[in-house]
């Protein structure tokens, strides 16, 4: 049995131990306070930097927007680099969002770190004031939280409001048609059945114009179109979907037909073309899409803009010309030799005034000038060229004044043209010449050159017609959904559905020109084109529908 002296020695050693392990458990939860500060503090830091870097993005984008609003496209890598500097922006923004969070996540183990917010650049837009308000009222409090009264008095309220949305919804709209008899000549009467967009038709104007627009608008085949409808409950078959693209393409042939006579009556045009795969024999062969814009507004015509699609199977001459064969007017195109025919002086009912595209002639240049593309291709790489960089820089001063004089009238631009234009393009050609005579014929600039020198006169036209403009952008904007579109449904079908894309393209194309929504409008006059007379056709154009649309808001 131990004596006195070996339990006091005993205590003693207990003690010490569990002053130990205090001290201990005491480090540890210092090690580990002072980790989660570390912890938070890195959090901040990282949140901080992608804070930062999604600030920077946000004003170089906003520079870049505003450079472009002031001064217009300065080249052809414009919107492309603007397209992707918003892509960059949306990946930083979203990183900086997950990182704010995890330091506020980390701030909150800890009391001596603050957690990073972000300061946001930008408030939220308000809500549109059109869309419908859903009020609900949260239950008021039975009683007083602070002394249990039950006399509350209402004295105002704080309303959050929450942006929702209400999947799409499908409906069948049953029309009753009751009949009746006579109890005289014993005859039944019976209101007349509802009408259809078209013949033996099932689907209200609305879905119509979304199946079309869906297709030729947002480029979304019909296979793609009847799989989502499925999703949602309602089961279509491909045939029952394409039956009603093809009876819709009938329906609306007077408006299309309206378009073409108002585009084919311009004093100017603007052509291009684009490749449009098209299945044939189980394999695809090369179509063309053409596009004929009648655009007036930058010599302040008073008409309205419009597009003209046309199909054809392959690029041949004898396109242009049968699609212009009525038509006597200035054409805004690239140097394709398939429009060499137009401007034949012999050629019925008359030449076709040829003015070239200063953009086309430009992007060569660009090319071989463009630092930043040559360094993207590495030693592959043409060098830069100086004489390059030098022609497009003195073709941009011709575009700065043109865009001061854009809208203005035609005899206001031809002023301006002679008095500022003409000397820069008397310069421009004198330079272009002397430097070429010293280019071997081999050399890339020299073709750029030559591209320009060969067709001067339809160059220099811009300087004695004020309704002709530097380039060709206007058809070029115009056909580049459907170039984008190709990504999307691959191939046209056939001739017919070629020829059949052309004309929707004319609608979808010219509702877009004149700031109408496609959607609304084909389903406004898919509703009503059956009904209308051909004196009043004209109407449901999309300028004057959406100018009727105007008046009737005003009203």
């Amino acid at each position: 049995m131990p004596d006195g002296s070996d339990i006091d020695a005993l205590k003693a050693a207990l003690a010490a131990a569990e002053a130990e392990a205090i001290d201990a458990r005491a480090k540890a939860t210092e090690a580990e306070a002072r980790a989660a500060v570390a912890e938070a503090e890195a959090s901040n830091a990282v949140a901080k930097v992608s804070d930062a870097e999604a600030q920077i993005a946000s004003l170089k984008l906003m520079i870049e927007k505003l450079r472009h609003a002031l001064f217009g496209q300065r080249s052809e890598r414009k919107q492309r680099l603007l397209d992707q500097m918003e892509l960059q922006l949306d990946e930083l923004e979203a990183s900086a969002t997950e990182d704010e969070l995890a330091a506020e996540q980390a701030a909150a183990g800890t009391t001596q770190v603050k957690g990073f917010t972000r300061r946001r650049r930008s408030g939220r837009k308000p809500f549109p004031e059109h869309l419908p308000r859903e009020r609900m009222v949260v239950p008021a409090p039975p009683a007083c939280e602070c002394c249990g009264s039950q006399k509350l008095s209402k004295i105002g309220e704080d309303v959050t409001e929450t942006l929702e949305v209400i999947p799409r919804q499908w409906k069948v709209i049953q029309t009753v048609r009751e009949k009746f008899t006579c109890r005289d000549c014993e005859k039944i009467s019976q209101p007349p059945a509802p009408f259809h967009p078209t013949p033996r038709g099932w689907a209200g104007p609305n879905l119509l114009a979304m199946i079309l627009f869906e297709k030729y608008g947002q480029h979304q085949p019909l296979n793609r179109q009847r799989d989502r409808y499925a999703r949602e409950g309602v089961d279509l078959s491909l045939s029952t979907l394409a039956d009603q693209v093809g009876a819709c393409t009938v329906a609306l042939k007077p408006l299309h037909d309206l378009i073409a006579a108002h585009v084919l009556a311009a004093e100017r045009l603007h052509g291009d073309d684009t490749p449009v795969p098209v299945l044939a024999g189980g394999k695809t062969d090369k179509g063309r899409a053409w596009v004929y814009v009648r655009d007036d507004r930058p010599f302040g015509g008073p008409d309205p803009p419009a597009a003209l699609f046309r199909y054809s199977r392959n690029r041949s001459g004898d396109h242009p010309v049968e699609h212009l064969r009525s038509y006597a007017g200035i054409l805004q195109a690239d140097a394709f030799a398939g429009y060499n025919r137009l401007y034949e002086p012999g050629r019925s009912p008359g030449p076709v005034t040829e003015a070239a595209c200063f953009a086309h002639a430009r992007r060569k240049f660009y090319e071989l000038a463009d630092i930043a593309a040559g360094k993207r291709r590495g030693r592959h790489a043409p060098p830069i060229s100086p004489l390059a960089m030098e022609a497009v820089k003195r073709i941009d001063a011709l575009f700065d004044i043109e865009r001061g004089i854009n809208g203005e009238t035609a005899e206001r631009r031809l002023a301006v043209r002679r008095e500022q234009s003409a000397p820069l393009l008397a310069d421009l050609e004198d330079w272009m010449r002397t430097e070429r005579a010293g280019l071997s014929r081999h050399s890339p600039v020299a073709r750029a050159m030559d591209y320009m020198l060969k067709r001067w006169d339809g160059f220099a036209r811009f300087l004695d017609d004020g309704r002709i403009c530097l380039s060709n952008n206007a058809a070029e904007r115009a056909i580049r959904p459907l170039a984008l579109g190709r990504r999307s449904w691959l191939f046209a079908g056939s001739d017919r559905g070629g020829r059949r894309a052309a004309a929707m393209y004319t609608l979808i194309g010219t509702a877009k020109l004149n700031d109408v929504d496609p959607q609304a409008w084909l389903a406004d006059v898919l509703a009503r084109v059956a009904g209308t007379p051909q004196s009043r056709l004209a109407r449901h154009l999309p300028s004057n529908w959406r100018d009727d649309r105007r008046h009737d808001q005003v009203a």
